[in-house]
């Protein structure tokens, strides 16, 4: 992943555990003070709210603890790989795009960041400029030709 990527998953595990985790904890403490547990459905809900966070707070830690940060530029843009942008056009109706292949934690598609595990990734990695990926995707064959290769820093 990149460093950016990086940095911005060490923030939200500092957020969780400094300020999501006290929250909840105050939100169980609040819950149980209003009488029986055995009837409390804030005390229930206070309590699953709890176990969510800290199951996030621990996927966020294996994230970040199995993470390589990839320095862009040692790599080459004579292929496509991850952290390349990529523009592509579609054969069929000469359509235009362009996407950034990013490891899973930091796809968006908004941003035009896909995942390295996509269809439409998998089936770009390794293309050269010219070159014609034919992609199986949910609705049928497409046909991609690349137009460019580049790092964004």
């Amino acid at each position: 992943m990149t460093q950016k990527g990086y940095d911005k998953l060490v923030a939200e595990l500092q957020q969780l555990e400094a300020v999501e985790r006290p929250k909840a904890s105050a939100a169980i403490a609040e819950a149980r003070d209003k009488g029986d547990l055995s009837e409390n459905a804030e005390y229930d809900a206070a309590k699953e709210a709890q176990g969510l966070l800290e199951m996030k707070i621990t996927q966020l830690k294996a994230t970040i603890a199995d993470a390589k940060i990839i320095d862009t530029s040692k790599l080459s843009a004579d292929t496509v790989q991850i952290l390349c942008r990529v523009e592509l056009r579609n054969v069929k109706n000469n359509a235009k795009m362009s996407y950034t292949i990013v490891s899973e934690t930091e796809a968006n598609l908004r941003e035009g960041k896909i995942s390295v595990k996509t269809p439409i990734a998998q089936g770009l990695l390794g293309k050269r400029v010219g070159d014609v990926a034919e992609i199986h995707v949910p609705q049928g064959l497409i046909h991609l030709e690349v137009l460019s290769i580049s790092f964004e820093e």
